[in-house]
């Protein structure tokens, strides 16, 4: 019989505290009324909530449904879910990876970056929590109650690094776990978001992988893409049927129909110079890349159209 209490973190002060993976195991999670702790939750879960929480440093990891922060302030965070909300929290800094759009209301002065962790077990929590290291919108934050002339949100600069805000473990039990943070190593890929691209092109690339090693041989893609000076705005992993392809690649389609009976498509939106005429050239993989620079934005606003469908389904 599960006891509550096992799940549940409250009214701690000054101290530092976690579950090992494995003793979560996909089930709901509560912590409220912390004060000055570090909290690290190495396992999957199902939802999450953190009430009235101030000055924290929290790791959560893989959430299979909703995170929700209430009543919070001063906390830094890492955190990956499926559905990410606060309300009525002020000075979130947050390394996010969420498959939907994240949500703040009542909320002030909110940081976001791009998630970047790793330890050994955190690839197959991402699994068991059903989703993809591909599909993070960390940057495409929705404001519930915006405020005319004020902006309740912002990212955190390009070159803040994790351990500067949710430090490695400190205590003896929970550095058995053998975290990285650094960014090289991070299984979630490091995209740029909604910052300002450094590259006037950019273009769509979507790679068709299929059999047991796709999430490998796309990972393994993407490292390759950035040694060789491209960068990451964005990734999509995503079904495809033929419909799809003649809706998103139009007289292209017929070329990748066959692949998608056995191929999971990864969109990569990338920036780069002259990327669009030399990507195919690079990569010996089914992909399909947008022509020129004048037809990428409408690549990628089919692709975009295409993978919000699917996601909201």
């Amino acid at each position: 019989q599960i006891d509550p209490k096992d799940y549940t973190f409250s009214g701690l002060k000054n101290e530092t505290v976690g579950r090992l993976p494995g003793k979560v195991a996909g089930q709901q999670f509560v912590i409220q009324d912390c004060e000055n702790c570090k909290i690290y939750i190495f396992d999957h879960s199902a939802t999450i909530t953190i009430d009235d929480c101030v000055n924290c440093q929290i790791f959560l990891g893989p959430i299979k449904g909703s995170v929700f922060f209430r009543d919070c302030k001063d906390c830094k965070c890492v955190v990956a879910c499926q559905q990410f909300r606060t309300r009525d929290c002020r000075k979130l800094e947050v390394f996010l990876c969420c498959a939907t759009q994240p949500i703040i209301e009542s909320s002030t002065g909110m940081k976001f970056g791009c998630f970047q962790y790793y330890y050994p077990e955190l690839a197959l929590q991402f699994k068991d929590a059903g989703l993809s290291i591909f599909n993070n919108t960390w940057s495409n934050i929705h404001d519930f109650t915006p405020v005319s002339g004020e902006n309740n949100w912002g990212l955190l600069p390009e070159t803040a690094v994790v351990q500067d805000y949710v430090p490695l473990p400190s205590s003896e039990e929970l550095k058995a776990v053998r975290v990285s943070t650094d960014a090289t190593k991070s299984i979630i890929p490091i995209t740029r978001g909604r910052r300002q691209k450094n590259s006037d092109e950019s273009c769509l690339a979507v790679v068709f992988f299929a059999g047991d090693y796709t999430t490998a041989n796309a990972r393994k893609l993407i490292d390759e893409m950035t040694s060789k000076g491209f960068q990451l705005v964005q990734t999509k992993e995503v079904l495809m049927k033929a419909e799809d392809a003649h809706r998103v690649f139009h007289e292209s389609a017929l070329e990748f129909i066959p692949l998608l009976e056995k191929a999971r498509a990864f969109r990569l939106f990338l920036t780069c110079h002259q990327c669009c005429s030399t990507i195919a050239e690079l990569f010996s993989v089914s992909v399909f890349v947008s022509e020129s620079k004048a037809s990428a934005s409408q690549d990628v606003d089919n692709f975009y159209n295409f993978a919000d469908m699917q996601m909201g389904m």
